[in-house]
């Protein structure tokens, strides 16, 4: 259940971070929060059970090997992720992808252990 709080806790900061600058938010945002809350528990359970990790690139991807079960949930989730990573870079005056790398480093940073990770060069490894 700790893990659970914690990761709640960094994503609504996250979503909050986001969406916030000097109070206001973009359309969508309050949409786009609920669904990823929504979603957390699949995602948490999924990497728990070794099938999807985070990409380098800021979003979650299948860890090779693993059964793509559940591809609706992934691609609904880095779909969202796209909108957010979006909206920062042009909060920022920057790349989406540049966002969505910087992300990558923030969230492998908070990675719990045993969880897949995708380095620079494209490699994964367990945390």
């Amino acid at each position: 259940m700790r893990k659970y709080s914690i990761f709640y806790a960094i994503i609504a900061l996250f979503i909050l971070s986001v969406f916030s600058t000097e109070g206001m938010c973009f359309a969508g945002a309050e949409d786009i929060k609920a669904r990823m809350q929504e979603r957390l528990p699949t995602i948490v359970q999924m990497k728990a059970d070794n099938i999807i990790g985070e990409n380098n690139k800021g979003f979650l991807e299948f860890v090779p090997g693993a059964a793509a079960s559940m591809g609706d949930v992934v691609s609904a989730e880095n779909k969202d992720r796209q909108t957010v990573y979006s909206a920062i870079a042009k909060q920022q005056g920057t790349t989406a992808e540049l966002v969505g790398m910087r992300r990558a480093i923030q969230i492998a940073a908070k990675a719990s252990p045993g969880e897949w990770l995708q380095d620079e060069s494209g490699k994964w490894y367990k945390k």
